[in-house]
Formats: C-alpha cells, sequence, structure tokens
C-alpha cells in the first residue's frame, strides 16, 4: 500500500466489545483493497492503518488485523485461540507415566452453516496446486487475499439467518486472526453461576497479576514495535461489566507507556443483558460510572456507544432507525448497528487524503477537560437513488440528520462545544445540485460546488458558531456476508430508497452513512442523571460489589469525579442561571 501508514493498534475488552469489534473487523475486511490489483479504484481508506502483512511458514502472505482481543474462558465456541493461519510449534506431549490413565472426552462445539461455509471456501483459497495459470496470476495481483477469503464470500452472495445459531462473537467472524490477538482469561467464566467477572474491582486487580501483566505487555509490544508511525490505540470496552475496571488499567497503561499517541476508547454497553436481575442492573450502573470517570481521565478521547435510551437502571426506549428493522434482544443484531457506525466515526484518522490524527482530533475536543464526547449517526443515511445531498439535508428540515448513540438522548437546540461529521457512500455528481441554469436554487444548500462545502454549510446552519469537521468518503459502507438483514425492503441493493421495494432474496450490499461526533452540553445532564441516581443508592448494601476490591472511598471519589466532569458541559448561560438560582 501507500508509503506513509499512521498506524493504529485495537483492544477490544469484553464480550459485547468483541461482538462490535467483530462486526467491525468484517467491514474492513469486506472494503479490503489492494495497490496491485488493476480491476479496483484506488481506496480512500488507509487498511494497512488497522491491519498488519505478514506471511506464514509456507511462505503465503497474510494480512490480519493489529488486534488485542481479551475475553473469558469458554467465550470462544469453535475458535481455536492461536487460529488456523499460522502453523505454530505444538510442544511434545509425550509423557513417561506408566500407570491407568482415564479418559474423558468432551464433545467439540459444532459450527454454523456460515463457518462450514467459510471454512470450505478458505480451504479452497489455502489449497496449493489447484489454480490454473491464470487463478495463479490473479492470486499474485491481489496480494495479501490468502489471509482473507473476502473474495470468496462476496462471491457466493449467500444470505445467512443465524440468529439462532450465534452464541458468542466468533460464531460470525470471517476473517483470520493472528495468533497474538486473542488473550483468554482464564480466571473468570463467561457462562455460569460461579466465576463471573461482573465488579469494576475485579478487572482492575487482574493488572496487578504480574503474569497476566507480562503477557499482554509481550502482546503491545508486538505489534507496536512493527509499527513506523504509531498514531495510537483504539480500545473497545465493556462498560457494565468487570471488562470496564480492566479498561481502566489497560488506558491507564496506554497512557503512561506510550505518552504522545492517542488513546480513543469506546464505552460499548448492550440494550439488555440475558440474565440480569435488580442486583445486576445496580452493578451495571455502578461499573457504567466508575469506568466513565477512570476510562475518560486516561484516555485523549472517550465516547459511550450504545443502543440504549439511556445510561441508568430505567432508560427510556431503545434508540430506533426508520429503516432498520433489528432485534434490540440480540447481541448480534445491536453489535452490527454500532459497528456500521463506528466505521464512519473512525474515518477522520484512517483516511488517504486530508486526514486527521488522533492527536489532533483530540486536541480539537479535549478543550477545558472536554474529554468525553458523544456520537450520533444516520444508519443508513436515507437519500433517495439518483437525489442529491442538498436535497436530502434539506429534507430533514427542523429535525436531525442522525440518531443518538451514546445513551445520552437528543440535543436539538442547536448548542455544541465541538463536532466532527463524517459521510460515506454517497458518490460524484450525488454531493451537490444538479440544477440547471437559470433554475432559483430551493436552499441555499443547492448553491456549492463541492460536498464539504455543501455539509460544512448545512452544519453551519444547525450550529452557529460551533467548530466543526468534516471528512467525506465516497466510496460506501459494505454490511455483506454474515452482516445481519436489517435492511427494510425500502432500501435498494445499494442502500439507497428505492420507490419499488427490494425482494427479500436480494441482500443490501452497501449502504451509505453519516455519524457525528461531539462535544456537547447534553453530557451536562446525562452526567448528572447518573451522579444522581447513584448518590441515592446505599452503597453499603451491595457488600458484593464493594468485596470485589472497589473499596467504598472509592466510589465517593468517582462520584465526586463525575460530578466534575459534568460541569465542564456547562454553557455559559447555564453557569450564569445557576449562580442567580444559588444566590437567590
Amino acid at each position: 500500500m501507500g508509503s506513509v501508514c499512521r498506524e493504529v493498534v485495537t483492544l477490544q475488552l469484553g464480550h459485547y466489545a468483541n461482538y462490535v469489534g467483530t462486526h467491525w473487523w468484517n467491514l474492513q475486511d469486506a472494503s479490503l483493497r489492494y495497490d496491485a490489483d488493476p480491476h479496483n479504484p484506488p481506496s480512500e481508506v488507509r487498511s494497512d492503518a488497522l491491519f498488519r502483512e505478514g506471511l506464514t511458514q509456507s511462505g503465503q502472505t497474510t494480512y490480519t488485523p493489529r488486534l488485542i482481543a481479551l475475553d473469558l474462558k469458554g467465550s470462544l465456541n469453535t475458535l481455536r485461540q492461536e487460529g488456523t493461519l499460522y502453523e505454530l510449534h505444538r510442544q511434545d506431549s509425550t509423557f513417561t507415566w506408566e500407570g491407568e490413565v482415564m479418559t474423558h472426552e468432551e464433545e467439540p462445539a459444532v459450527k454454523n452453516v456460515f463457518l462450514q461455509d467459510l471454512e470450505r471456501l478458505d480451504g479452497e483459497v489455502l489449497a496449493e496446486g489447484e489454480f490454473s495459470q491464470q487463478q495463479q496470476q490473479q492470486r499474485e495481483q491481489c496480494r495479501g487475499a490468502e489471509g482473507s477469503v473476502n473474495a470468496s464470500v462476496e462471491r457466493t452472495q449467500k444470505l445467512f439467518s443465524l440468529e439462532g445459531s450465534v452464541r458468542v462473537w466468533s460464531d460470525f467472524l470471517r476473517i483470520h486472526l493472528h495468533p497474538r490477538s486473542i488473550s483468554v482469561i482464564h480466571q473468570y467464566n463467561h457462562d455460569g453461576e460461579t466465576n463471573r467477572m461482573e465488579a469494576f474491582g475485579q478487572g482492575e486487580a487482574l493488572l496487578r497479576e504480574p503474569l497476566f501483566l507480562e503477557e499482554l505487555e509481550d502482546r503491545l509490544h508486538f505489534f507496536v514495535e512493527e509499527c513506523d508511525y504509531l498514531q495510537g490505540f483504539q480500545v473497545l470496552c465493556d462498560l457494565q461489566d468487570g471488562f470496564s475496571g480492566l479498561g481502566s488499567g489497560v488506558t491507564e497503561l496506554l497512557h503512561d507507556e506510550y505518552r504522545g499517541r492517542g488513546v480513543f476508547t469506546w464505552g460499548l454497553g448492550p440494550i439488555t443483558h440475558p440474565d440480569t436481575s435488580p442486583v445486576k442492573d445496580v452493578f451495571h450502573l455502578l461499573n457504567s460510572v466508575l469506568g466513565v470517570v477512570s476510562l475518560s481521565n486516561h484516555s485523549s478521547l472517550f465516547c459511550p456507544l450504545s443502543l440504549r435510551g439511556g445510561l441508568g437502571r430505567r432508560p427510556p426506549p431503545h434508540i430506533t432507525f426508520p429503516h432498520l428493522q433489528y432485534d434490540p434482544s440480540l447481541w448480534y443484531h445491536s453489535s452490527a448497528v454500532l459497528a456500521t457506525a463506528l466505521d464512519t466515526l473512525t474515518l477522520p484518522y484512517r483516511t488517504l487524503k486530508d486526514s486527521a490524527t488522533m492527536g489532533q482530533l483530540a486536541d480539537a475536543f479535549a478543550v477545558s477537560g472536554r474529554k468525553v464526547v458523544t456520537a450520533s449517526g444516520a444508519v443508513p443515511f436515507p437519500m433517495m437513488l439518483g437525489d442529491c445531498l442538498p436535497n436530502a439535508l434539506a429534507g430533514f428540515g427542523e429535525a436531525l440528520p442522525w440518531k443518538p448513540l451514546s445513551a445520552c438522548g437528543e440535543q436539538s437546540d442547536g448548542r455544541c462545544f465541538a463536532q466532527s461529521v463524517s459521510l460515506r457512500g454517497v458518490e460524484g455528481q450525488s454531493l451537490v445540485s444538479q440544477l440547471a441554469p437559470g433554475t432559483q436554487p430551493p436552499s441555499p444548500l443547492h448553491c456549492y460546488g463541492s460536498g464539504e462545502d455543501v455539509l460544512t454549510a448545512y452544519l453551519q446552519e444547525r450550529y452557529p458558531g460551533t467548530p466543526s469537521m468534516v471528512h467525506l468518503v465516497q466510496s460506501p459502507c459494505k454490511p455483506m456476508t454474515p452482516f445481519p438483514q436489517i435492511f427494510t425492503p425500502a432500501l435498494g441493493k445499494h442502500g439507497f430508497l428505492e420507490s419499488i421495494p427490494r425482494p427479500a432474496s436480494t441482500p443490501v450490499d452497501s449502504v451509505p452513512v453519516l455519524t457525528c461526533l461531539q462535544s456537547s452540553p447534553l453530557l451536562h445532564r446525562c452526567l448528572s442523571e447518573l451522579h444522581s441516581e447513584v448518590s441515592a443508592l446505599d452503597l453499603r448494601r451491595f457488600c458484593s460489589f464493594l468485596s470485589a476490591g472497589t473499596e467504598l472511598d472509592d466510589l465517593r471519589e468517582a462520584l465526586q469525579d463525575l460530578k466534575a466532569l459534568a460541569q465542564h458541559y456547562k454553557m455559559n448561560s447555564d453557569l450564569d442561571a445557576s449562580s442567580e438560582e444559588e444566590s437567590d
């Protein structure tokens, strides 16, 4: 690929984080482009910022994520921890015991139909001596394709209904991972009633174990030391369980060991938990509070990411989208929506042209201690086939073009400290108005000559005086197999609205997406409500949470920090009003 690359190392901490991460890597794999392939247009996105090139022992080129994924014992199902791409040296299991040996066999986990098809296609791609001369030339042109069965999966265009067979995130993983990517935490179980990592203190304590810390640092050094220009780390972390505590320690480690590098942390939460209870709901709340405070403290930027209606125990209804039909109880569905948004949210530091580094983005947002941001997205961006961006934006009227993705509600009064808006999937002439000469423009947006100018003008109208960064990528997001079929029939094959409904047998293979990161006054209300809800609890009643390693004084200090953090998001007018109320 290109000669200059700003690499990013990704860490996924927790089961839901790995759900979102798996969809996200599948989307990246579907969009991979190789410089040596003359049939593909040049990519606008730097895939080598996220992927690393390697060689198997047989000399085959591979392309795997620069990724460290942590999860609990029993969370991998059919996936081998070391993967299947490399032939790793196995220790000789010969032993000299001559006594009686008792063998206990367990039935192996059964792969679902998608993984079975993937295994078959993968074997065909990796098999030696089964290609014609023309196919061999194509393989050489598409250098790196051996590490992915991307092309083979796309050619099948097969629809899978995996809703009943996805138990863990590896059940829909379509790419190969490096042997150093997956780390299993054997001290805690993914399933069952015992040895669960449910409290912040449990995750926090893991990094105090020398062997665990040494293994994590070894994995980090492996991926970091091969980078020419490491711009930073993106951390996907479960916010509502013990991984919140682990994420706190990991981000602190990154902050201390890699100073000057960006640390972008996404605090993830599902809409529902399968085995919840009133006590567990309180645990989720306490983990969220401790996570927001500590993760934002150790990160360059921190963004909650969830389709829940709020961060509290009794949130408003979950977020819906006009052209999605997803099941809020299925992690397989909700994580797909978040991953689609995350793909576009992270574009600013992954594009080839006019990109910003993680550090530059953090500097633009984190003014006056405001390191927490909110995310919003239009998934997909609703636009008629053949229409133009000015028409689509003008069609929203007074409504916002996106939905909230941070469980903080919606800011509709046009107040904002800073924002970064990214649009992908709207191409060429569709970015501007195509009015005939002499035609009166229906709105000021129709007068601009570039998509960037159209979007910038729209933001200036909606958020007057707000510093805004705009990023446009014409290539769409590609929700290819095994992405769930959650799009309404109103969307055509390429993700645009059409007058004739799409047949159920035709998948949507690309979509336009609009996202927004904001440093918003909305966070004052959201964080204050979170503070009030936890302050109303008698924390001494939750002995099992406190016995996991978090002291009562630690919780009280975190509440004070949360209250102080909320104050950073008060507008001057709000501060004046508060002062008047206090004086009265």
